[in-house]
C-alpha cells in the first residue's frame, strides 16, 4: 500500500534580522495551527540566508515574513535572492508589518519576487483564511531537484503516505540509494524542558569543529496538537548552530502518532542515509513520558538509531520516579542537563547508581548546554565520537 492523505499545509514564518517584534507573527503562528497549519517558525533577527535555507530543507509551501524595521524592501529582495540560491524559488514568498510597508512599498516588492502584502488592520481571520486558501496544495514527487530540495521533497512524500514504516527497498528515493559513506545516527529523547534542542544544537557546533568537510543532519520531532492537527514546530528557534550550509535541517510533526516520534521518522533517515550526503543524523524526539521508548531499543523490531541519548534535568521528583524511567535501562548515554541547578548534585548522585544497578557500562554525564564552551558537553560529544568511530 502507498496510499496518500492529504498533508497539513506547512509554513515558515521568522522576522527580519535586526528586528525583534515577533509578537504579531507569535499571535498568528498560533492562529495557524488552530486551523491545522504546521507552522516551522524560525524565530526574530534572521538573516535573509537562514529563511531560504529552512525554507528548502523543510519544503514548505509558502514563507511568511513579519518586518517591521523599515527595511522591508531591501530584506524581501535578499530573502528572493536567496531561495533562488537554494533551488527554492517557487516557494510563495508573504509578508505584513503593521504600518511600515506602504501600498507603493507592495507594488515594488510584487515586481521582485514578493507575492502578496498584509497591510495593517487586516483581520487575523482573513489572514488565516487567505493563506490557508491560497497556499494549499499538493507537493508531490518532482523530477530534476537535486541536494537538499530533493532530500526534502522526498521526506514530504514519505510524510504524506500512509506506509511510513516502508522497508528501505521501497523508499520513496529508491533512485537516491547511491551510498558512499555511513551515516552514525543518534537518538535524542527525555521530558520536555530538559533542553534537548539546546544540547543538540552545542553538539552540532562540535561537529562542525572538528569535521571541517562533514555534513550533519537533524531530524526534530514536535507534536500535533490533538484537537485541530496543526503544529507550532519551533526547534530551529532555539537552534543557532544549525543554522549552517552543512547542516540538513527537518522538522517533523507527529500528526497523532503517539510512539514520540513521527511515523514518517524511519524512512527519513533511510532518505538521509541512501543520498550519501550526510555524515552524522541526530533524531530528537517530543518530550517524552516513564513508558516512552522511541527509538525502539527494547523488543525484536529493529533499532532506528545507533546511539541513544538520554536528557534529564536535575528536577525528576525523586529516587521512586526514577525506578519507573524505562529509557534508564537502555539508553547508552544519560545527561543531566542544567548542571548548575542546586538539585544537580543529588540527581547526579542518585542516577549514577541506578545506571550502576543496570551493569550495562552506560554513561552519564553533567552538562550545562545554555553555557558556551561546557566540559560536560565536550565529554558527552567526545563518548558519542567514540561510539561512532568504533561502528
Amino acid at each position: 500500500m502507498n496510499a496518500r492523505r492529504k498533508p497539513p499545509l506547512r509554513i515558515l514564518t521568522a522576522v527580519p534580522i535586526c528586528d525583534g517584534h515577533d509578537s504579531p507573527i507569535i499571535t498568528i503562528n498560533l492562529e495557524l495551527a488552530r486551523h491545522g497549519v504546521e507552522v516551522i517558525y524560525l524565530g526574530y533577527n534572521c538573516p535573509a540566508s537562514a529563511i531560504a535555507r529552512a525554507a528548502v530543507q523543510e519544503d514548505v509551501h509558502a514563507i511568511g515574513i513579519s518586518s517591521y524595521n523599515g527595511g522591508h524592501i531591501a530584506f524581501f529582495d535578499e530573502v528572493v535572492g536567496c531561495l533562488h540560491k537554494y533551488g527554492g524559488q517557487r516557494i510563495p514568498l508573504f509578508g505584513g508589518g503593521g504600518g511600515t510597508i506602504t501600498p507603493q512599498d507592495e507594488a515594488v516588492m510584487k515586481r521582485r519576487g514578493v507575492d502578496r502584502i498584509f497591510f495593517a488592520g487586516t483581520p487575523l481571520q482573513e489572514i488565516v483564511s487567505t493563506v490557508i486558501k491560497h497556499y494549499s496544495r499538493p507537493l508531490n514527487r518532482q523530477r530534476g531537484l537535486h541536494g537538499d530540495r530533493k532530500m526534502a521533497r522526498a521526506i514530504t512524500v514519505a510524510e504524506s503516505s500512509k506506509s511510513e514504516l516502508r522497508s528501505p527497498k521501497q523508499a520513496p528515493n529508491r533512485k537516491l540509494q547511491i551510498v558512499n559513506r555511513k551515516s552514525f545516527v543518534a537518538g535524542v529523547t527525555g521530558p520536555g524542558g530538559a533542553g534537548k534542542s539546546t544540547l543538540i544544537d552545542e553538539l552540532v557546533r562540535r561537529y562542525l569543529q572538528q569535521h571541517p568537510q562533514g555534513r550533519v543532519a537533524v531530524l526534530a520531532n514536535d507534536p500535533s496538537h490533538p484537537d485541530s492537527g496543526g503544529a507550532i514546530l519551533g526547534d530551529r528557534a532555539s537552534m543557532i548552530y544549525a543554522q549552517h550550509d552543512r547542516v540538513f535541517m527537518r522538522s517533523l510533526a507527529t500528526r497523532g502518532h503517539l510512539s514520540g516520534l513521527s511515523s514518517a521518522t524511519r524512512a527519513a533517515l533511510e532518505i538521509l542515509k541512501s543520498s550519501g550526503e550526510v555524515d552524522f543524523i541526530f533524531v530528537e524526539s517530543v518530550g517524552i513520558g516513564q513508558e516512552s521508548d522511541p527509538f525502539q531499543l527494547f523488543g525484536r523490531r529493529r533499532r532506528l538509531v545507533d546511539a541513544s541519548l538520554l536528557v534529564m534535568s536535575p528536577y525528576y521528583g525523586g529516587r521512586i520516579q526514577l525506578q519507573k524511567i524505562g529509557l534508564l535501562n537502555g539508553a547508552d548515554f544519560v545527561a543531566i542537563n542544567k548542571c548548575d541547578q542546586p538539585a544537580a548534585k543529588t540527581a547526579k548522585a542518585e542516577i549514577a547508581e541506578r545506571l550502576e544497578a543496570n551493569q550495562r557500562g552506560q554513561k552519564l554525564f553533567g552538562t550545562i548546554a545554555a553555557r558556551h564552551g561546557d566540559p560536560g558537553v565536550d565529554a558527552l560529544y567526545a563518548a558519542i565520537e567514540e561510539k561512532a568511530n568504533r561502528q
